[in-house]
């Protein structure tokens, strides 16, 4: 992937996500939904997270929460778009958010993960 298709957000899908996350060190991922809320106000401040050269060897993907059994379970229940980080193709954390502050914690989170060496 060039440098130039790594800062912005990509849209995938289940089955590119678990490639992607097996591609690169760091993923974060939200999962989200039309006619939420929570979604749109959240839009705007994870499309620029790419931005900010903290993030920098972290990919950022969007997913259609309907088209994964967790996280649609997780919306319903929430009414919040679901986030999700990923370091070496692991899961690390999982949550429904609704708060800027709330992702940009995660987010700090996964970007302090050391990752395994091995």
């Amino acid at each position: 992937m060039t440098e130039e298709a790594r800062q912005q957000v990509v849209d995938t899908d289940d089955e590119q996500l678990r490639r992607l996350t097996h591609e690169h060190l760091k993923v974060f991922a939200k999962f989200t939904s039309d006619n939420c809320a929570a979604c749109e106000l959240l839009a705007p401040p994870f499309a620029k997270f790419v931005e900010d050269p903290q993030n920098v060897g972290i990919l950022f993907v969007r997913l259609d929460s309907d088209q994964n059994p967790v996280a649609k379970k997780m919306m319903l229940e929430k009414v919040a778009p679901f986030f999700v980080s990923y370091c070496q193709g692991r899961l690390i954390e999982c949550d429904a958010l609704t708060e800027e502050a709330h992702v940009v914690a995660q987010l700090d989170r996964l970007r302090a993960f050391i990752p395994v060496n091995g």
